[in-house]
């Protein structure tokens, strides 16, 4: 019987005029409005998540100061990598591994092409070592033959007193420097083309790939046997050309 009553209801609403509804609807808000008010405030006291403390917001300056600091340390990384892939060419230097590369300026007035030196300043950071390969222009320049607290010394390839194992044309051999802005490879069988390029060959705990050092620019007789070649080589990286450096450091403490 309530199941009929309630369907004539609906019925009678359906047909009847919109204005007899819309005056039913306006004073059924009117009487259940109080009722109403109050469910509506449990639900929203309910749905309110737990009441924050003063000490848990911030000003709205203090949060663009923190969104304008975040957006200066990420223009500061894109800058900063920017600038390594730059001096080193190497955009995409996985088969590097996890090696590091630390950026370093040079000091412009402490090249010395004649003995194959310079000085240059890599911020004081901690992963520096004596024997670590000096890249360049995606070349290597050279090692650090000393570190201090100030900067690092880099004995160029073409220094006297650097000696470092490289490959020619698939053969192993040790690369002097003989100053004047050239290294030499002594005693060589097979006599190769100008131009050939020279890599410096793997090195653990310094180097995991071969990366050029610089090419063939000239063959000499051996002065002990006339069947052997000495190669000349010019550095892959014009020294005059040399700003700012990057070291790679393969196993880096942070």
């Amino acid at each position: 019987m309530l199941f009929t009553w309630f369907l004539l209801a609906g019925l009678i609403l359906l047909i009847a005029p919109a204005k007899w509804t819309s005056n039913f609807q306006f004073a059924f808000l009117r009487v259940f409005n109080w009722p109403l008010r109050i469910g509506e405030n449990i639900s929203l006291s309910v749905g309110t998540r737990e009441h924050l403390t003063a000490g848990d917001v911030v000003s709205r300056r203090e949060h663009n100061q923190l969104k304008n600091y975040c957006a200066n340390l990420e223009a500061k990384l894109a800058r900063e990598q920017q600038r390594i892939e730059t001096l080193t060419r190497l955009p995409n230097r996985s088969f590097l591994g996890n090696a590091k590369l630390v950026e370093a300026l040079v000091y412009t007035s402490s090249i010395d092409k004649t003995n194959g030196e310079l000085s240059m300043d890599a911020g004081g950071n901690r992963d520096l070592e004596r024997g670590q390969f000096v890249l360049a222009e995606n070349s290597i320049i050279g090692t650090i033959s000393d570190v201090s607290p100030v900067g690092a010394r880099v004995k160029l390839l073409t220094s006297p007193a650097s000696n470092i194992a490289v490959e020619m044309g698939g053969v192993k051999r040790f690369m002097q420097g003989i100053g004047g802005n050239k290294a030499k490879i002594p005693m060589i069988k097979q006599k190769p083309e100008i131009g050939t390029e020279v890599m410096a060959a793997r090195s653990a705990g310094f180097l995991n790939t071969l990366i050029i050092v610089g090419r063939v620019a000239g063959c000499e007789r051996n002065a002990e046997s006339a069947a052997l070649w000495d190669i000349i080589v010019e550095p892959a990286l014009d020294i005059d050309e040399l700003r700012d450096v990057v070291v790679i450091v393969m196993n880096p403490r942070n």
